[in-house]
């Protein structure tokens, strides 16, 4: 079951979703807010790493760290709202929400798992704000890294806190097996570090 908008709210207002901070309740079709009919909007964060140039290497994917990795391959870029990115055609980047988003599994209450996804704006100027891995499990706290790509023939500029993506939330049926947290749990950073 996808939520609401309004079940979005209610599931805030009680604490089984928590975003911080905490997303401005919609103004109602006066002006943009960041909730949609099922959605709602996060802002990119101020951190973006782009991969350095002229670099030879394979991702051997079984091996060592990824987030060690990335860190040392990519340079890091900091960007607010005076200072954007400008992302060139055809290149990729990891950027990650400005918000912390936590879908807590507590007994007795409902449970939340999201899906980010990009949003259709931005995907018609070319930009793919999320290929890969959409879904944001239970029990995951964090910022939500994105995995960036112009596939236009233009440049894009990228503000920190401009609304960048969207989550769609599901409640989730029966109990869920407790296991080893993801290696990305409490990831502040796009390459996933706390």
């Amino acid at each position: 079951m996808i939520l609401s908008n309004k079940e979005i709210i209610k599931a805030l207002d009680k604490g089984t979703i928590v975003i911080n901070p905490r997303p401005d309740m919609p103004l109602m079709g006066k002006g943009s807010d960041p909730f949609g009919s099922m959605s709602l909007d996060l802002r990119l964060g101020g951190t973006i790493l782009v991969p350095k140039e002229g670099q030879s290497f394979a991702f051997d994917l079984k091996r060592g760290s990824i987030s060690g990795f990335l860190g040392n391959v990519c340079d890091r870029v900091e960007i607010t709202t005076g200072r954007p990115y400008i992302l060139e055609s055809n290149k990729f980047i990891l950027a990650h929400t400005l918000e912390n988003v936590w879908l807590p599994i507590i007994e007795g209450k409902p449970c939340y798992a999201a899906r980010v996804e990009g949003k259709s704006s931005f995907a018609r100027c070319g930009l793919i704000v999320h290929f890969t891995a959409p879904t944001i499990h239970a029990g995951f706290k964090g910022t939500i890294t994105l995995e960036m790509i112009n596939l236009s023939a233009n440049s894009i500029i990228l503000h920190a806190g401009m609304y960048i993506c969207q989550l769609i939330f599901e409640r989730v049926e029966g109990e869920i097996l407790q296991h080893a947290p993801s290696r990305f749990m409490g990831q502040s950073s796009p390459e996933g570090l706390a």
